[in-house]
């Protein structure tokens, strides 16, 4: 039997994709999508519309780069891996994406029949090697939002893009759909799906959103607590203005994971959730899943308001939020309708907290500038300069930085100090995919300049070779700096806290850490035609970032290896 044009499962998977509105399928090559690669040769051949195909050599450069251009672009993708194999290949970066509320929509394959039904022969290795019991939609239903199988290929466009609107809504998150070999092979009649539009936004009513608003008029030492309200559509400038119309101090604690308010901006009281918990008096957690730990930790009298569309994350598996009032609707629109609300104020009592915020901004600014005066006088190449260095170069440049260190995280946040919508993101889930998601950044960020900060151990988790083609063939440069200490730090951290006295104290027998072994990690880029740099003094640092600066704007990937003394 042959597959004339238009009648396979193929072309309603693109058909499909297209309803979705995907502007990219990341595919991480299968053979079970050879029914995909004809229909978008026929459509390429024929002039007609489909979406931008992206060839990529490893799960997680596939995953990790529809994540990356998700967190941007907040609209699902298409995703295709290799049977169960693959998609377990690319767990750990769909768990990601999970915990980062990127919409995508997940396909592998199956077979149903192995080759024991008449018609398409799918393989040998369907029966011998590749299935999996239960189908690797079992596999994929604890780190997706939604998980099933296409039985049909009449009912397989609208699978698709089912997956997709689940994908879409709140919260926002991977879905998996498994389409076995012989429903891609099998005669389509063409019925395309509807195209996916935009979610509705939910609305907190006026009845739930004015008691809140009186609990904050009433406040003496009220404060804002958020993790991800900047990855909402224009819940950055949203938050903005509500802390301005009101006079709220706001905390980005460790959990943060994107940019969420101006580092740089007066209200901005640091990361540390700590001096609040026994003097504030009422707490707001805007998109903040875990603002407390241990979990345990009550603040001491503060009343507390989730402001979130799903604050109790189903993902999550332990979560404790003390609330006291939840106002559940899309929370741009919530913080839109407080900041409405922002009159009748007490002026004495918000020049109180005004007095104290400026002294508390005062004094991390002198904390940030006395930190970077010593990291400029200390010999070698301490962390802080390389941070404080790239603040200074990225400065007035619209940049966005991808984030997968470990140690180093608080230093970049507090000294590269990002201060726009979509300008920083952190890596979820699992270190090794930082590059991909950088490259997804950049598909989506256009002539933005992007910027990963990575960790020597983190770098080494990930699939250096695969991301780096993907760099070249689809001309995405990006500046990768790399923070080497040439130690798993944090594994070397908790070995010395659990055991301050123990035998590898006595010895300094300090296993799982060392990385001085490694190879110098720039070199890596060098068959691949990119800009490599290695940086060990600090002299020498600001010249090497500016000159890599200079090969990203002028499209090649570069890599500067810098070795820092902690």
């Amino acid at each position: 039997m042959t597959n004339t044009p238009r009648t396979d499962g193929g072309d309603a998977v693109v058909s499909a994709f297209n309803a979705a509105g995907a502007d990219h399928v990341f595919c991480s090559s299968g053979s079970e999508w050879a029914p995909v690669w004809e229909a978008l040769a026929r459509r390429h051949r024929d002039g007609e519309p489909a979406p931008r195909y992206l060839d990529l050599t490893h799960e997680t450069v596939a995953v990790g780069m529809a994540t990356g251009y998700g967190l941007i672009a907040r609209r699902p993708q298409g995703v295709l891996l290799h049977a169960a194999p693959g998609l377990l290949q690319g767990s750990m970066a769909v768990h990601g994406a999970l915990l980062a509320g990127v919409p995508m929509v997940v396909a592998s394959s199956e077979s149903t029949t192995y080759g024991d039904a008449p018609g398409h022969d799918p393989g040998g290795q369907w029966y011998r090697n590749l299935s999996i019991v239960g189908g690797p939609h079992g596999v994929a239903e604890p780190f997706t939002k939604w998980s099933t199988e296409a039985a049909s290929v009449h009912t397989l466009p609208t699978m698709i893009t089912r997956a997709a609107e689940l994908a879409w809504r709140a919260p926002a998150g991977p879905a998996y759909l498994n389409i076995p070999l012989e429903i891609l092979l099998e005669e389509w009649d063409g019925r395309e799906a509807k195209p996916v539009v935009r979610p509705g936004s939910s609305h907190s009513s006026p009845e739930e959103v004015d008691p809140v608003a009186q609990l904050i008029r009433e406040a003496a030492n009220p404060v804002i607590v958020t993790e991800t309200a900047g990855r909402e559509a224009g819940g950055f400038e949203a938050l903005v203005a509500f802390a301005e119309a009101w006079h709220i101090p706001v905390v980005e604690p460790d959990s943060a994971v994107c940019g969420n308010f101006p580092r740089t901006h007066p209200l901005h009281a640091g990361s540390d959730i700590g001096p609040w918990m026994d003097t504030a008096d009422l707490i707001l957690l805007v998109n903040c899943r875990a603002p407390f730990y241990p979990p345990s930790r009550r603040p001491a009298t503060a009343r507390i308001v989730v402001i979130d569309e799903v604050p109790q994350r189903p993902h999550v598996v332990y979560q404790v939020l003390f609330a006291d009032a939840y106002l559940e609707g899309n929370v741009t629109n919530t913080l839109r309708q407080l900041t409405k609300r922002a009159r009748d104020l007490d002026e004495r009592a918000v020049e109180v907290r005004r007095t104290a915020q400026e002294e508390r901004h005062a004094a991390e600014r002198s904390a940030i500038a006395a930190a970077e005066a010593k990291a400029a006088e200390a010999k070698g190449i301490d962390p802080v300069l390389v941070a404080a260095i790239l603040r200074r170069l990225l400065h007035g440049q619209d940049a966005i930085v991808v984030d997968e260190t470990i140690t180093h995280s608080r230093i970049v946040k507090r000294h590269v100090q990002t201060a726009d919508p979509d300008s920083y993101f952190y890596v979820q889930g699992g270190l090794g995919q930082g590059i991909a998601v950088a490259l997804g950044v950049k598909l989506a960020a256009g002539e933005r300049p992007v910027v990963l900060t990575i960790g020597d151990g983190a770098f080494t988790y990930n699939p250096v070779i695969p991301s780096y083609d993907a760099s070249n063939a689809y001309e995405l440069p990006l500046l990768i700096v790399v923070f080497n200490n040439r130690v798993y730090k944090s594994m070397n951290l908790n070995h010395r806290r659990f055991y301050p006295d123990g035998a590898a104290a006595e010895t300094g027998e300090w296993l799982g850490t060392d990385l001085h072994r490694l190879p110098r990690l720039a070199d890596f880029a060098e068959p691949f035609g990119m800009h490599t740099e290695t940086v060990d003094t600090s002299e020498a640092l600001a010249p090497a970032l500016e000159r890599a600066l200079k090969a990203v704007a002028e499209g090649t990937t570069a890599v500067v290896d810098v070795l820092v003394t902690r």
